[in-house]
């Protein structure tokens, strides 16, 4: 055994992560004290339930789930009280699952780890290290609103999906618990809760905490979500709903139902947009970004600013006559997490200005001034590929970023810091061998990072490598 490291504490301890090159392991405790990581005199803290109610909000959800499931053509072939009776049984069915799953579901924070245990006959430890801890939010659905819940979700780097979603837990103890990760995730004492804004109806906060960067208007959000591809099909295709209803000749209960139920579904997709990213508000919080949105379903999501991968800039086609832009985070964990867009929790500006975008990049990104970001186009030969895009393409490096540009009809950039590239690709494929051009991908922590398509071969590979010692230099540095 190493002299520098002292001898492993008692079966049940826990050592924590290794620290830092250059700092030493720390001395064990005296005799009969609690090793400091262990969270007690047992060595562990005790492990803590949800709240009471979450079996309620659980057995909610899942009659709207069987309702749905059970459809209308059930309806129509058992009759209201055979209907009824079904979905009871089955809402009582799922509300005794979910009393077990909440009896037997616990967590608790061991040294640097959040453990979650659950399960009845299969148990099951999920144990989430904090050192790879991206984000942290509280999502409040409205029930959860309505009876003073809330559900904490983590990201953490190369999750392919939320971690350790707890719901649900009550405000304050969601507040603190967030608060304690963030603390252990930037390897400083806790501190307990994190700091709240005013108070609103249902428990939440009117504004993040923090120095208020930017608060969308809710008439910018509606009109922008009026000038997309979505909002200008939605005549066509209730009319579509509308022809089908009349033409079936069938006036009765089942067939109304059905047509409203078609009708909902087109309208649903612009609509849970503005519900999602309504009264959106962003602060800064020293180095966390604190973001608040939602109308149903509120979010209260906490990212370190230390942990964005990636800056996206988005250009819709119909918001460029008013010069609107979107802006979007990539943290590790998130990219590639939820298949629909709207559940995934990267919003950095919904819609805003160019002046609002340089000044959101610029607390993200400092530095970074988006009109003055420099990209090349590829070689004219590239038109073989992309013969209406390639203009639309470039790549370039600015001081701190590398900046990728894409997109004909919806332009896009992305900016991704260079002590974030954690690997540097040179692609090509059989037409660009051909043509003497390839593809240099900057790849970071679990996202998507950018990409430099069709750039001359040579230019490629000097690109390559200038990515490379960048990226190492930035590392270096910090």
């Amino acid at each position: 055994m190493s002299a520098d490291r002292p001898v492993p504490p008692p079966e049940g301890h826990h050592w924590p992560a290794p620290p830092p090159d250059g700092h030493p392991w720390p001395a064990p405790p005296p005799h009969g004290q609690p090793w400091p990581w262990d969270g007690g005199p047992g060595g562990e803290e005790p492990r803590r339930r949800l709240h009471p109610l979450s079996p309620a909000l659980h057995g909610a959800k899942s009659l709207v789930v069987v309702i749905a499931g059970l459809s209308w053509s059930t309806l129509s072939r058992v009759g209201l009280g055979w209907f009824a009776a079904m979905v009871a049984l089955l809402a009582l069915g799922a509300t005794v699952l979910a009393v077990i799953s909440w009896y037997n579901t616990g967590y608790q924070v061991v040294g640097r780890e959040l453990r979650v245990h659950e399960g009845l006959l299969w148990r099951r430890t999920r144990a989430i290290p904090l050192e790879r801890l991206q984000a942290v939010e509280v999502v409040r659905p409205l029930l959860a609103q309505l009876t003073g819940l809330a559900e904490l979700r983590l990201e953490v780097v190369g999750g392919g999906k939320t971690e350790a979603p707890l719901a649900y837990l009550g405000v304050g103890e969601a507040a603190a618990l967030r608060g304690r990760l963030l603390d252990l995730a930037g390897r400083v004492p806790a501190t307990g809760p994190a700091p709240a804004g005013p108070a609103v109806p249902g428990g939440g906060s009117a504004e993040p905490p923090g120095r208020p960067l930017h608060g969308v208007r809710n008439n910018d959000l509606l009109v922008s979500q009026l000038l997309t591809p979505q909002a200008f099909l939605l005549p066509f295709g209730l009319l579509f709903v509308v022809v089908q209803f009349l033409s079936a000749g069938s006036w009765s209960f089942i067939a109304v139902a059905s047509t409203l139920t078609a009708m909902a579904g087109v309208l649903l997709q612009p609509v849970r947009r503005v519900l999602d990213d309504w009264n959106f508000r962003l602060a800064r919080d020293d180095d966390t970004l604190r973001i608040r949105n939602g109308l149903l379903e509120t979010r209260a999501q906490t990212v370190p600013l230390r942990r964005v991968q990636t800056v996206g800039v988005t250009w819709p086609l119909l918001w460029r006559p008013k010069g609107w832009l979107r802006l979007r985070l990539e943290v590790a964990g998130y990219s590639g997490a939820e298949p629909d867009d709207r559940n995934r929790p990267d919003r950095l500006l919904p819609v805003g200005d160019r002046a609002t975008g340089e000044l959101v990049v610029a607390e993200v990104l400092p530095g970074v001034r988006l009109a003055e970001l420099p990209t090349t186009a590829p070689p004219r030969r590239a038109r073989w590929l992309r013969p209406l895009s390639r203009q639309a393409l470039g790549a370039g490096l600015d001081e701190r970023v590398f900046v990728a540009r894409s997109g004909l009809l919806t332009r896009r950039l992305a900016l991704v810091p260079y002590a974030r590239i954690q690997s540097v690709r040179v692609v090509q494929g059989p037409v660009q061998r051909r043509l003497r051009l390839a593809t240099v991908h900057a790849d970071t922590a679990g996202g998507a990072g950018a990409a430099a398509p069709h750039r001359d071969l040579a230019e490629a590979w000097v690109l390559a490598a200038e990515l490379a010692e960048r990226a190492h230099a930035a590392r270096r540095a910090r």
